[in-house]
């Protein structure tokens, strides 16, 4: 007889250790699949989910965390036509608003949130890309229109959303810059931006030697606080600054004096609301198409842990990691 239940993490309380239980597989509803989940990405903000630290993300305990996913669709419920058994996908998919996340064997989605996961990236590398890749492209392509051409700045070229909105930015024709440490130069460079070292570089500096002192076409606040105000001093008259990370308290003389404009961009919303859900899945299409094209390549930091190591992974985030943590689901 066919064995029912799953191995999963289970988070019992803020800042608690997870528990590897035995939990009832779940059963795929009418618009959902059954995936059977292969890895499973670890992000920051996993961690201030677990720490209790992240009230926008609203994920009441007992639950199991973990946004991102990659692995194979085992069934599928009433009203799915996209896919079908035995499709490898990937998604954004959970861990917030009350719904499953990945860290778990198995987990019944909205069949919207998924993607076909690119032929040419593992499991584990697939995993490391929803989360990042779908908060990336909704500011640059959804928000700012980035187009061939631009002057387009990421502040933080080398993080998780960071290395991402390089490669899109480029696959649009872009010409891209992004700060980071100095030692972030050889990676940067690799992805066809050109580094700035923001430690070594004043913001007037930079915008001087790069654009003359006209300012960038388009810049990308991935760091928040001090860094989004850098990029209201960075961007140019009638440019545009999009943040993923503007929840603090700003003057916006420098962007107003300048007729620039400013966008947010808030990616958990379809999760937490159910509105919007299929525009995730067909970002997640585009990442594919450019996986597939050469275009795009996921950070993955080498480590290897499974569901029992996931107190383990989400500790590895505090370290000074070198691209995504993933756990091995399945």
């Amino acid at each position: 007889m066919e064995n029912m239940t799953m191995k999963a993490a289970l988070l019992d309380a803020p800042g608690g250790a997870f528990r590897l239980v035995d939990l009832p597989r779940p059963a795929p509803g009418a618009g959902e699949v059954l995936v059977r989940i292969r890895a499973s990405g670890v992000n920051p903000l996993d961690a201030k989910i677990r720490a209790g630290a992240a009230p926008h993300a609203r994920q009441p305990l007992p639950a199991i965390l973990g946004m991102d996913m990659a692995g194979v669709v085992e069934a599928v419920g009433e009203g799915v036509d996209a896919f079908r058994a035995g499709d490898e996908v990937y998604g954004m998919t959970g861990g917030v608003g009350g719904l499953q996340g990945s860290l778990a064997e198995y987990a019944a989605v909205d069949a919207t949130l998924l993607a076909r996961k690119p032929r040419n990236l593992s499991m584990r590398d697939a995993a490391a890309l929803p989360l990042v890749f779908i908060t990336a492209w909704e500011g640059l392509v959804d928000r700012a229109a980035v187009r061939a051409g631009q002057q387009v700045l990421v502040q933080g070229g080398a993080g998780g959303v960071g290395h991402v909105a390089v490669q899109i930015a480029r696959s649009f024709g872009a010409e891209v810059f992004a700060t980071g440490r100095s030692g972030d130069g050889d990676y940067l460079r690799g992805l066809g931006a050109v580094p700035i070292d923001f430690e070594a570089s004043e913001v007037a500096d930079y915008v001087l030697r790069y654009t003359g002192g006209r300012g960038f076409d388009l810049v990308y606040d991935t760091g928040g606080g001090h860094v989004l105000d850098a990029s209201f001093a960075a961007v140019r008259r009638f440019g545009h600054v999009v943040s993923c990370l503007g929840w603090g308290t700003h003057a916006l003389a420098p962007l107003s004096f300048k007729a620039a404009t400013y966008s947010g961009v808030f990616s958990l919303h379809p999760l937490l609301t159910g509105e919007g859900r299929a525009r995730h899945g067909a970002i997640l299409s585009e990442a594919t198409r450019l996986v597939e094209a050469g275009q795009l390549v996921p950070r993955v930091d080498p480590r290897e842990f499974g569901l029992a190591d996931a107190g383990v992974a989400h500790e590895a985030l505090t370290a000074s990691s070198k691209g995504k943590i993933v756990v091995t689901a399945s």
